[in-house]
């Protein structure tokens, strides 16, 4: 099978049959062989009806329902677990996405070679309220990642099949999926400028409560993603350095004390220094970081899957 698209969609009733009929238009033109995967992520209005009645239709069409709204990321997980086709490609299902860049999408990973192709819409429709917080995000990706994408958020993604089948998506995730990908040992990553187009029906689920959490998940990313095999090297490293400065610092209160009391000159008693208080919280905080890190140490050399190593080819 060429391609499989994957869609995540969350009360999308009107949209769904306009889509999926402009996918089938784009892949009989092209003469592609595929399946498109709709996941239902527990919606409360008839999106599950409507995917029913299109995958009688079309037997290209697969519909998936969760029982209750897990996320963009839970589904698009999912999805990829049942797609089969060599290149996978995800898509929004509010019609923002236009289907007549699966062709492209498709050349540059068959045929350029690239892992992952990401789409950057340069032009948006959207209001500020959303490509604000976009931008912030990209702007974040970038520099903690390396990877040189406009458009992290770009929900149309074009992936070779080995990436979907070694990558974990969840949280909020599938927005950073080229970092998780990279991370996989995916590095060949690709951008294409693709046409955005303004929402036709319904409203955006985008809010502060997903900004927050994409953030969050790109803090855990970044850390998992250069310390997961050898936490003692953060926290470690933090601790130490902690525990060097407040030991500093109480070796300069305790040789100015002992300075004063053998020239005869006043002093306070130690205690009732202020400094003396921040080296004893820094040597503790120092400590505690590094006990971390040892623990840490121990139960990442447990792990059952610390040697779990992906191997792309053999000879």
């Amino acid at each position: 099978m060429n391609i499989s698209v994957v869609i995540s969609a969350y009360n999308e009733q009107e949209s769904l049959g306009e889509l999926a009929q402009w996918i089938a238009n784009v892949m009989k033109t092209n003469q592609f062989s595929y399946e498109v995967i709709i996941i239902d992520d527990g919606s409360k209005d008839d999106t599950w009806e409507v995917i029913e009645q299109i995958s009688s239709q079309n037997p290209c069409v697969k519909g998936l329902k969760f029982m209750q709204n897990y996320g963009k990321a839970a589904a698009i997980y999912c999805g990829f677990e049942e797609s089969q086709g060599d290149v996978v490609i995800t898509m929004d299902a509010d019609l923002q996405d236009s289907p007549e860049e699966i062709p492209e999408l498709y050349r540059m990973v068959m045929k350029d070679g690239y892992d992952l192709v990401s789409g950057w819409k340069k032009k948006r429709f959207d209001p500020l309220g959303k490509t604000i917080p976009s931008k912030l995000f990209n702007f974040t990706a970038r520099l903690t990642s390396g990877i040189k994408l406009h458009d992290f958020n770009c929900g149309l993604k074009a992936y070779r099949s080995a990436v979907v089948k070694n990558i974990e998506v969840y949280g909020e995730m599938h927005r950073y999926i080229p970092i998780l990908a990279k991370r996989a040992g995916f590095g060949n990553i690709g951008e294409k400028i693709v046409s955005h187009q303004a929402r036709k029906y319904g409203e955006s689920k985008y809010g502060l409560e997903r900004m927050i959490k994409g953030y969050l998940d790109l803090i855990t990313l970044t850390f998992m993603t250069k310390f997961s095999s050898s936490p003692m090297y953060f926290f470690g490293t933090i601790g130490s350095l902690l525990f060097i400065i407040g030991g500093c610092m109480a070796t300069y209160i305790i040789s100015t004390k002992l300075y004063l009391q053998f020239n005869d000159l006043p002093s306070r008693p130690v205690t009732e220094q202020p400094l003396f208080f921040m080296a004893l919280i820094t040597s503790v905080i120092g400590s505690q970081m590094f006990l971390s890190g040892f623990l840490a140490e121990l139960i990442n050399r447990k792990s059952s899957s610390r040697n779990n190593y992906k191997i792309d080819k053999k000879a």
